[in-house]
């Protein structure tokens, strides 16, 4: 099928456009920039003159930041398009609950993870007693000079964070909600750099999640978690799994199988004529942001 990329920035040309390339189901056939473009793919800069011109292109992937992703994607669901949505699916919980009562298509890429699967049949049945969350990367590295990242909206450390929380919230058997939070907001900016989350879980387990946009040297993204049959701790965002000193991997670098398997599962759920809206890593950075203590920090400079 036919696909249209909305929105060709670093996420896009790094993840969506390879995925795309690579698929057996997809084929790249618009894109729609303002200022970028995909070379040999028609580009467009308006996205309702690329729907009203090419009627042919069933689907459409939106990658641009979350404030004007909703437009856009009522947009398309009103033409009759399949839509798949980067995360997160909106830059509120209301705006994602009109996107649902349209249609029921997102799904979160950090869940495509190679072990996360895995991590989940692992779990199952057993009592969790700890489970931390170290999320930590340097924006300069993964979002350079993203301006939208820091303005109200945009999530700050949250963008990275919010995948975090996606595993957390697939391979546990029960929810969880946010008790407290602690964010860190450069005095420069309008979203925080860093925040530090608590959540109750209904057994008593103890759930801890930190992130940080500061890190130099190694990128941390990992999940540890300690339980009554064991100890398993996923590394790599989920690409890496070692259960009581016995390692498990994909191959995969970080985000490099994810992609390939999103593009599949949105196959497989339009071919099916079936959506996916997953609302709770979302809701948790909803309750964050309103229950969160506020710690202004030092500004935050590109260079």
């Amino acid at each position: 099928m036919g696909i249209a990329l909305v929105g060709i920035g670093k996420i896009a040309r790094d993840q969506h456009i390879p995925a795309i390339h690579g698929s057996g189901s997809w084929s790249l056939a618009a894109a729609v920039s303002r200022n970028a473009s995909v070379e040999d793919i028609d580009t467009y800069t308006d996205f309702h003159q690329m729907l009203a011109q090419r009627p042919d292109i069933r689907a459409v992937s939106l990658t641009m930041p979350p404030v004007p992703r909703f437009e856009y994607a009522m947009a398309a669901l009103q033409s009759g398009r399949h839509v798949m949505l980067e995360k997160p699916p909106g830059a509120t919980v209301s705006e994602c609950q009109v996107l649902l009562e349209t249609a029921r298509e997102k799904t979160w890429h950090s869940r495509m993870a190679e072990m996360v699967p895995a991590a989940k049949i692992w779990l199952r049945g057993k009592k969790i007693k700890h489970l931390d969350i170290i999320w930590k990367e340097d924006v300069r590295r993964w979002h350079p000079n993203q301006d939208w990242i820091w303005q109200a909206g945009g999530l700050g450390v949250f963008d990275p964070g919010i995948n975090a929380l996606s595993i957390m919230t697939e391979i546990l058997a029960d929810p969880v909600h946010v008790t407290q939070a602690v964010l860190e907001i450069p005095e420069n900016k309008d979203c925080p750099i860093a925040a530090e989350l608590r959540f109750a879980h209904p057994h008593g387990a103890h759930v801890h999640a930190v992130f940080d946009w500061r890190q130099s040297g190694e990128q941390i993204w990992t999940i540890d978690i300690e339980t009554d049959g064991g100890h398993l701790t996923l590394f790599d965002g989920g690409a890496r799994m070692v259960v009581d000193g016995q390692a498990f991997a994909s191959g995969d670098t970080p985000l490099h199988g994810e992609y390939p398997r999103l593009y599949a599962k949105f196959a497989e759920l339009v071919s099916d004529a079936q959506s996916e809206l997953d609302l709770s890593p979302l809701q948790h950075v909803a309750d964050a942001f309103l229950i969160g203590r506020r710690v202004i920090t030092d500004p935050h400079y590109e260079s």
